[in-house]
């Protein structure tokens, strides 16, 4: 008698949370799938239930949750979703976090301070995270925290293209706002043709957050075109403070490149006002009316997002989406 197999070849499932319906669309249609559908709802108390309405057995399942406001709940949400596919019988379950939640938590600055990054790292693979996908983490060491397989993409290539294509090469100073980040300043001006670099020298209270003192810039900016880069833009204070300096240096037009643009208030109001000519982030937050002005640019994260999934998926090479240098 011959045994009558059943083709057992994974499938890609695609799950999405409710805090960025329009990038999981976005990622949804550069994969050629759909999302698959659910039912997610909030309880009177504030509980979440999630259903899925197909089954996931045997799937390789990727879970995509950004982390707006109020970011405790998708967290919670994504968590929840996790542990489903995993009662479920996914294969394997990838968490894919555009804006990995808690990442200035990264290190303890003074004695009895929690390391929160560390904490969601293993709240992911408590709930049943087999692997990490993540876009821009506050700092690389963030890997670390997770035990198993971490993606760590980069939007520097999107960021750095659209400046080569809307900006002349020639006259570009390439800014970081602190010394922290001067090694990501680096990569940027190889990938804008060698241009210079400078950086802020700042001072923060560690005492209170969200509150920066710019001091001085160290390069040459008088004249130039800036192009002053950073991981995040939260309330703005510390980036809108940099132009202010930039400008009282000469420089020439400022345009900000930011990965993730959280803009909490009153962030659109200080960058729409502090003399940047554009800014520009990508959606890996949504960006609500509230926060949009005139000066932003919002580029799509989806078609990194969409191939990172397609490599994990096929077994293929995530670094040789960065030419082999992520």
């Amino acid at each position: 008698m011959t045994a009558s197999w059943i083709d057992n070849q994974k499938n890609l499932m695609l799950f999405a949370g409710r805090s960025h319906p329009e990038l999981a669309e976005q990622v949804a249609k550069e994969l050629d799938v759909e999302v698959t559908p659910q039912t997610a709802r909030d309880f009177a108390n504030g509980e979440i239930f999630v259903r899925f309405e197909e089954s996931v057995r045997g799937s390789d399942a990727f879970v995509l949750q950004s982390f707006p406001a109020p970011l405790n709940q998708w967290l919670m949400e994504q968590l929840i979703m996790i542990d489903a596919l995993k009662r479920g019988s996914a294969k394997r379950i990838t968490a894919i976090l555009p804006f990995y939640p808690y990442a200035r938590q990264d290190k303890k600055h003074r004695g009895r301070e929690p390391i929160s990054a560390r904490l969601v790292a293993d709240l992911l693979k408590t709930a049943g995270a087999d692997r990490i996908v993540t876009v821009d983490l506050h700092t690389d060491q963030i890997q670390g925290f997770f035990d198993g397989p971490v993606d760590h993409m980069h939007a520097q290539l999107q960021l750095a293209e659209y400046i080569r294509n809307n900006y002349s090469l020639d006259n570009i100073t390439v800014v970081s706002p602190d010394s922290g980040r001067v090694r990501v300043a680096e990569k940027w001006a190889d990938s804008l043709g060698g241009s210079p670099l400078a950086f802020i020298h700042k001072t923060r209270d560690p005492l209170v957050p969200n509150q920066v003192k710019s001091n001085r810039v160290v390069g040459e900016v008088e004249g130039r075109t800036c192009i002053l880069i950073d991981d995040m833009i939260d309330t703005g204070g510390t980036i809108a403070g940099a132009v202010n300096v930039l400008k009282e240096a000469g420089a020439g037009d400022v345009v900000i490149a930011a990965t993730h643009g959280v803009l909490s208030a009153p962030a659109a109001e200080r960058l729409a006002s502090c003399g940047a000519r554009e800014v520009v982030v990508t959606n890996t937050l949504p960006i609500t009316e509230d926060k949009k002005f005139p000066q932003l640019t919002v580029l799509s994260i989806a078609p990194l997002l969409a191939r990172t999934i397609r490599e994990v998926f096929e077994n293929g090479s995530v670094t040789g989406l960065f030419n082999g240098n992520a």
